[in-house]
Parts: structure tokens; C-alpha cells; sequence
């Protein structure tokens, strides 16, 4: 890695500072959304996106740091998009913020890591299973941190205990809304990345599924998003006990997205 993409991944880093230190001083502010916070937003979306193009223009990447600024890259473009549309939305900058810069760190020191070569393929499929697959862990990352947004919200009312944080996070009513909305999305997604991925083994090996640690982790975190959102409009499942599937099906997508990645090319190496 040369020094000029030391200083590219560097770059992006520092992309996503404005943003988070415009989140944080907002907080005991009247919240709305300022110019200011567009701008901010508009720098750590661009920051990622241009050093994960960098990256994997004209062939695809398998490692882990590659992976991991494609989703953080992915997760603000969403993010942007869905406070647009959304008035609550963009008040989860305060969790999402950290966590992405946290990402960032991770990928940058990892930029190194050795990467497995990717197998050939011919066919657009698997293209077309790259770029839905970041999606699906984007929208998890973001029902993710709304899930825990719903999570403090809710403790904080229990406790009575309120904090500038929790004021400025969306209520819980709000929350609940946005949650179901991205689950509805991102269940959809992640059934398209699964029947791409089946396409592909197909293709390949002539089976429509092979049994491994990253299939069977994307089976179950799809199991738990259905059958979140059916328990929601059959029971009206709501609340911490929702926010903690949502975790809990986030964690199964990370264990089979960057967690699989981790081990193989780091771990194993």
C-alpha cells in the first residue's frame, strides 16, 4: 500500500469527523435539520464512497478493510437518503456517527490485512449479489442503530431519567415506525441476496445452496427479521423486547458478513 493510499484512507477517516462532532454539539440544542447538518453529511458520505470506488474499481476486493468501507460508504448514502425522506431519521446521527468512524478506524488499520483471491466468474449475478449484499448490511446497520436508539429511549422513560442524548434521539413512538420500515426493506433485500447468492452456487456448482457458516448466519438473521415483523402485527412486539432481535439479527449478519472475512483473511490469513 503506498503512501498516497495511506493518505486516501486517512482522508476518509477524517470525513466522518464533521459530521459526528456537528451530532454531538447538537445535542441540548433545538434539533432540526440545518444546512449545516447537510453539509456535514454530504462530506462523510463522499469521503467513503470515493476511497471504496478507489479500491474496488475494475475488479472487486475480497478483504476485510475493503468490505468494511463499502458498508460504511453504503450505510451513509442510506442514511442521507432516509433523513431525507424522513423527518426523525436523521436525529440517529448521534449512535450512528461513532459507530461508523469505529468501522472506519478498523479498516484503516486493517488496510493491510492479506486478502483471498477471488474466484472467477462470468456471469452478472454475482455483481449483482455484491452490491445487495452491502445494501442488505447497510439497512441492518441502520435498523440496527435505530433499534438501539428505541432501546434508550424506552430505559430512560423507565428510569425517568433523561438524558440530552435520549432528547435528541427520535421517541419511541417515531422509532418503532422507522424500525419496522427498515426491517420491511431490509428483509426484502436480504431475501434478493439470498436468491442471488442461490443463483450463483447454481451457476457454479450445479446446487442452489452449500452449507456454510455465512449461509447458514444470513438464513438465520432472515428468520429473525420475519419473524420479528410477523410478531409485531400479529402481537404488537414493540419496544426493548424488538429492539434486542433487531440487535440479535444484526449480529448474526456481521458475524456472516465482516466476521467471516475477519477470520479467513486475518485470522487464518
Amino acid at each position: 500500500m503506498t503512501m498516497i493510499d495511506w493518505l486516501l484512507a486517512a482522508s476518509a477517516v477524517l470525513a466522518l469527523l464533521p459530521a459526528l462532532l456537528h451530532a454531538w454539539r447538537g445535542l441540548g440544542l433545538p434539533a432540526e435539520r440545518t444546512p449545516a447538518f447537510w453539509a456535514v453529511t454530504a462530506v462523510a458520505v463522499a469521503g467513503p464512497a470515493a476511497w471504496a470506488f478507489l479500491q474496488v474499481e475494475g475488479t472487486w476486493r475480497t478483504g476485510l478493510s475493503v468490505a468494511l468501507w463499502c458498508t460504511i460508504a453504503a450505510t451513509m448514502a442510506i442514511f442521507a437518503l432516509v433523513a431525507g425522506v424522513s423527518r426523525q431519521a436523521w436525529r440517529l446521527a448521534p449512535l450512528l456517527l461513532p459507530y461508523l468512524l469505529v468501522l472506519a478506524v478498523v479498516a484503516l488499520v486493517w488496510q493491510r490485512a492479506p486478502e483471498r483471491p477471488m474466484q472467477p466468474a462470468n456471469h452478472a449475478w454475482l455483481e449483482v449479489h455484491i452490491v445487495v449484499s452491502v445494501a442488505t448490511y447497510a439497512l441492518a446497520t441502520l435498523a440496527a442503530v435505530t433499534g438501539l436508539s428505541v432501546f434508550l429511549q424506552e430505559r430512560a422513560l423507565k428510569l425517568r431519567q433523561p438524558t440530552a442524548l435520549t432528547r435528541h434521539l427520535p421517541s419511541i413512538a417515531d422509532g418503532e415506525a422507522l424500525l419496522v420500515r427498515l426491517l420491511l426493506v431490509a428483509g426484502a433485500v436480504l431475501l434478493v441476496d439470498l436468491m442471488t447468492g442461490m443463483s450463483i452456487q447454481y451457476l457454479k456448482a450445479g446446487t442452489l445452496m452449500r452449507l456454510e457458516h455465512k449461509t447458514l448466519l444470513s438464513l438465520l438473521s432472515f428468520f429473525v427479521i420475519v419473524g420479528l415483523l410477523a410478531a409485531h402485527y400479529r402481537t404488537g412486539v414493540r419496544g426493548r423486547r424488538a429492539a434486542r432481535y433487531v440487535l440479535l439479527g444484526y449480529l448474526l449478519l456481521t458475524l456472516a458478513y465482516p466476521g467471516v472475512k475477519f477470520v479467513t483473511d486475518v485470522v487464518i490469513g
